[in-house]
């Protein structure tokens, strides 16, 4: 390796793209074109830095399949940066085996790194833990070591282990600070404000409190009836009981439960859960058969028994009855979340982090178009969706499976 290439690989080991660039950018051999793709995919020109690392790996001969893994590790931060989850992951971890094979351990494990954020991102947080579970962060560079302790914190706090999450923030400013990196050290600081911004609101018939992440943890843990509708289900200590897809159920359970310790009318619940303002005879006998399913789901944590006007909650002992809400409400909430995180999402990116189909997303991204709440750049399949940041409030109780299954 030649002179200008170490230096500009250190460059870019420092965060210094443009140093980088300074000293490679006019040359079109194999290991110049992927530390110019590198350094273009810092300076956040992420279609370029793809074509530039493609060249590169063509550009490798067949003995050198070390080189072509690193340029495929490379290639697929690009694609998660870009929020592009059509390839395949095989490809990653055949890369990763090369590398592991022959003992280059710090990309290795950045290849691991990569398919755990990649999980983190679609909301599959079992299977991330997985993929952390695997790595070694022992005698990782400092920058590398960040990464990793802030992909360990983000599963945490999507757990909501709040004070696992703390220590591996904490653990991961001390390597940011050895790193010396002026964009990881702001990525730290942000990860830790999320900690003390509102994370939801509680609900009861006198109004409403912002709570912290802890807070909410300590709610969720605590004895108390919570009708939880940032993951649409209700609860009491270690039961649960999902209503994602029983939106009726789960629109009388809240109505119940924002009004707690008094009742609710029928005709309130009638227009809440069915949409209605005009009830008749029909509306009145399905809510009796909607009230008789939710009875008999929830026959364990709580009744629900029928006054001279409607219906109210009776929990067993002395229980409280509380409503977790998210700091904004509404069915795109999610779907908003994942776009105030800076990046341009695809529809169909968008589509499988939510686990709908890209026809429910382009309807939901077209309604908040209308509203100003997005937009979008390029046409076609080119097309990338963005959102001003959600500002004053964390949106991690917002992402998909945001929260554990009890």
């Amino acid at each position: 390796m030649d002179s200008l290439i170490t230096a500009s690989a250190r460059a870019l080991a420092a965060g210094d793209a443009l140093g980088a660039l300074k000293r490679v950018a006019l040359r079109d051999d194999p290991p110049a074109l992927a530390l110019r793709g590198i350094a273009m995919a810092q300076l956040g020109e992420h279609p370029r830095a793809r074509e530039l690392l493609k060249r590169a790996a063509r550009g490798f001969g067949a003995h050198e399949e070390l080189a072509r893994a690193r340029c495929v590790v490379a290639e697929a931060e690009v694609a998660l940066a870009m929020r592009d989850f059509a390839g395949s992951p095989r490809a990653l971890a055949a890369a990763a085996a090369t590398l592991e094979a022959h003992a280059d351990n710090a990309n290795a494990l950045q290849a691991w790194l990569i398919t755990a954020r990649r999980l983190l991102l679609l909301g599959r947080l079992s299977e991330a833990a997985a993929a952390l579970a695997k790595l070694d962060a022992r005698g990782l560079p400092p920058s590398l070591r960040t990464v990793a302790e802030l992909t360990a914190a983000e599963l945490a706090l999507r757990s909501l282990r709040v004070g696992e999450a703390r220590m591996a923030l904490a653990r991961a400013q001390a390597a940011a600070e050895r790193a010396q990196v002026p964009a990881l050290m702001a990525e730290v600081t942000e990860a830790r404000a999320a900690l003390d911004r509102p994370a939801a609101r509680r609900l009861t018939a006198d109004g409403e409190q912002a709570l912290r992440l802890d807070e909410v943890s300590a709610l969720l843990a605590s004895d108390a009836l919570v009708v939880d509708a940032c993951r649409r289900g209700l609860g009491a200590g270690d039961q649960w009981r999902p209503l994602a897809r029983r939106p009726v159920l789960f629109s009388l359970a809240r109505s119940l439960a924002e009004a707690w310790p008094g009742d609710v009318s029928r005709e309130a619940l009638i227009e809440f859960a069915f949409r209605t303002k005009r009830p008749d005879e029909t509306h009145r006998a399905r809510l009796r058969v909607e009230i008789g399913r939710l009875r008999a789901l929830v026959k364990t944590l709580t009744t629900i028994e029928a006054t001279e006007r409607g219906f109210i909650l009776k929990p067993f002992g002395s229980r409280d009855v509380a409503v977790l809400a998210p700091p904004i409400d509404g069915e795109q909430a999610s779907l908003v979340a994942l776009l105030s995180d800076g990046a341009a999402w695809s529809t169909s990116a968008l589509a499988l982090a939510l686990g709908a189909s890209q026809r429910t997303v382009q309807r939901a991204l077209a309604d908040l178009e209308t509203d100003g709440r997005v937009r979008s750049i390029g046409r076609a399949r080119a097309q990338r969706w963005l959102a001003p940041p959600l500002a004053g409030f964390t949106t991690i109780l917002l992402l998909p499976a945001s929260l554990p299954i009890g």
